[in-house]
């Protein structure tokens, strides 16, 4: 049940998808891989929407050079675990909210441990290593991944639902270059919006999601461009699956 203060708190949105579809935040589980550039926003709105449970994975601890844009984090919080500086920032905004925190690599070996029996995965990562990991888990699980990736001032979203959709395999057959990625703090604030708005409306069950569909975003021209994309029937991670 909603409580009077949740409807207090959450009037403006409960205008839009109604009491159902707050119940339906309030109940869903939500796991975030990164609490950094992308993870921010993603994790703040996220709670601030009252999305019931979040979990959050980092294993990095906060540094000057992360502040201009991962804007969960202050100068204060230098050397602090980023999980726990992002759970004090969001109990602090949403005190109704549980934030579960996970001090760790994520890895083969502790991805399904660790997502559980959460309802989607967000991937607010700067490897695709582990995204391929969180990509593998989702196909497992048979639950969304709300993909985001930023370099400078552009950035891409997606929303992989196994079964339904490509993964992020046929997506990405080959992994891109590790690297050290020059980043604008506005990018991973526009990304990290899409893909916390994505997992609203999958939650809710409201408009359309970016299922096949890659969204590429250019600050410089300040345009957008949608690629539609296809399940890939050789793929070695989700082919064969339904």
């Amino acid at each position: 049940m909603i409580s009077e203060d949740e409807l207090s708190r959450y009037k403006r949105q409960i205008m839009i998808f109604g009491e159902e579809g707050q119940e339906k935040l309030k109940n869903a589980k939500i796991f975030v891989a990164g609490a950094g550039g992308l993870g921010s926003p993603v994790l703040y709105y996220l709670a601030a929407a009252g999305v019931g449970t979040l979990v959050v994975a980092d294993r990095d601890k906060i540094e000057l050079s992360n502040l201009n844009r991962q804007i969960l984090h202050r100068s204060a919080d230098i050397g602090y675990e980023k999980v726990f500086s992002a759970r004090d920032k969001l109990t602090a905004l949403n005190p109704e909210i549980e934030v579960i925190t996970f001090d760790g690599t994520i890895d083969s070996s502790s991805a399904e441990r660790i997502v559980g029996d959460a309802d989607g995965i967000v991937d607010a990562m700067d490897n695709f290593a582990t995204r391929y990991v969180l990509n593998e888990t989702a196909v497992d699980k048979s639950i969304p991944l709300f993909h985001g990736a930023v370099r400078g001032f552009h950035g891409q979203a997606t929303t992989i639902v196994p079964g339904e959709t490509g993964c992020l395999s046929c997506l990405f057959p080959n992994a891109a270059p590790a690297e050290v990625s020059p980043v604008l703090g506005t990018t991973p604030a526009i990304i990290g919006s899409i893909q916390a708005n994505e997992v609203i409306k999958y939650l809710t069950g409201r408009g359309r999601l970016l299922t096949n569909r890659l969204f590429i975003w250019d600050g410089l021209e300040a345009e957008s461009t949608i690629m539609p994309f296809a399940k890939n029937p050789k793929c070695t991670v989700c082919a064969g699956r339904k």
